[in-house]
């Protein structure tokens, strides 16, 4: 609008110039015409000097008009590429939202498939423990009774035959078998199954099969055992009459010491019979028994063989030697174990009450 104005303020000085002359009556010639060329020359000069301001004025507001246009597209660039940057931000704002939801999603899911896992895996403790019951319960069961069974055995075989070292391999049995029911309660019961061997080995019971070998042996031995010889004395000239009673009565002398020819299959007789009665007393525990047998043993070799062979000197040397063990020592007294696990078994039954039977069904009930 302000262009409009600016081009339509010289219209005035052009006007006069187009004006047409106004149609006057006619007079008569002027005398000069010096006043109407200084009046042309002057509006020539106005009009070129309007033309000239409108020229110059059209210039300058044609270049404020670019470079104002210049401005605006340079501001409307700027104003573009803001926008495009807000526009990326508002679309990497949404795909952020976008990946924050999605993963908002999937940890609600693995959260709940947590959940879900460890309600399962509990379910799934719970049906192992009672599997395990069920299983060691029968397990355990049955570890009891074959150790209650051990153990009675080891008791009434000690009080019945004295026999230690068959109670103790009961009490070893009975503890492997409380050890294969992997059950903590019976730890207490296995510590007084070993207190109780402990006191049994402590003992030093004789070993009976041991012993009986020795005797074994020592009774074969007695046929290579060589007989006692009678010591030599100078002979004396017989007399008259010694030569002639010799003929009806023959006298001979004998100390304790010496033991005829004959009389040496008797004496190993009799040696190996005292061998057998004293296998006999070790069997049914007869100390006094077993100690006489013994002594006439050792009485039997000393007289009818020789005491200076070296197989007499070994076989004195052994009888030494069994009837320096004892035969029958003082035992412990055994039972201990055997009623703590009584009254582990009577526990455990208060604690697991068995099931009440299945009430019967309408068909059961009808017939």
């Amino acid at each position: 609008m302000s262009d409009d104005t600016e081009t339509a303020l010289p219209a005035p000085a052009v006007e006069p110039v187009r004006r047409e002359p106004e149609s006057r009556p006619p007079q008569d010639p002027p005398p000069a015409r010096r006043g109407g060329g200084l009046a042309t020359s002057i509006a020539l000069v106005a009009l070129a000097a309007a033309g000239a301001s409108l020229w110059f004025a059209y210039t300058l507001k044609q270049g404020q008009a670019d470079a104002q246009a210049s401005l605006r597209d340079d501001l409307q660039a700027r104003v573009d590429d803001l926008a495009r940057g807000a526009e990326q931000r508002k679309r990497d704002l949404d795909a952020l939202r976008a990946r924050l939801n999605d993963a908002d999603g999937v940890n609600k899911s693995v959260r709940e498939e947590l959940l879900g896992l460890g309600e399962r895996s509990r379910h799934l403790e719970d049906a192992v423990a009672n599997l395990a019951e069920q299983r060691l319960s029968g397990r355990d069961a049955l570890a009891m009774n074959e150790a209650e069974f051990l153990l009675q055995l080891a008791q009434e075989r000690l009080s019945l035959f004295r026999d230690a070292h068959s109670a103790i391999a009961a009490y070893r049995l009975a503890d492997s078998a409380l050890a294969a029911a992997e059950d903590p309660v019976f730890a207490s019961v296995r510590q007084t199954i070993g207190a109780e061997r402990q006191a049994l080995e402590a003992s030093k019971p004789a070993e009976t099969q041991a012993t009986l070998a020795a005797l074994e042996r020592l009774r074969t031995q007695l046929p290579e055992l060589a007989r006692q010889t009678a010591p030599e004395e100078a002979a004396a000239p017989p007399s008259r009459w010694q030569s002639f009673l010799s003929q009806f009565v023959r006298v001979s002398h004998r100390d304790d010491a010496t033991v005829a020819p004959r009389d040496v299959e008797l004496v190993r007789s009799l040696t190996a019979l005292d061998l057998r009665v004293a296998e006999a007393a070790l069997l049914a525990g007869d100390a006094d028994g077993y100690a006489a047998a013994l002594a006439r043993t050792r009485d039997g070799l000393s007289s009818g063989f020789e005491a200076k062979a070296a197989p007499v000197q070994e076989a004195l040397a052994e009888l030494n030697r069994l009837a320096a063990q004892p035969l029958a020592p003082a035992l412990p007294e055994l039972g201990t174990a055997l009623k703590e696990l009584r009254n582990l078994r009577a526990t455990r039954a208060l604690s697991h009450p068995p099931a009440a039977p299945a009430a019967p069904s309408n068909n059961e009930a009808g017939t």
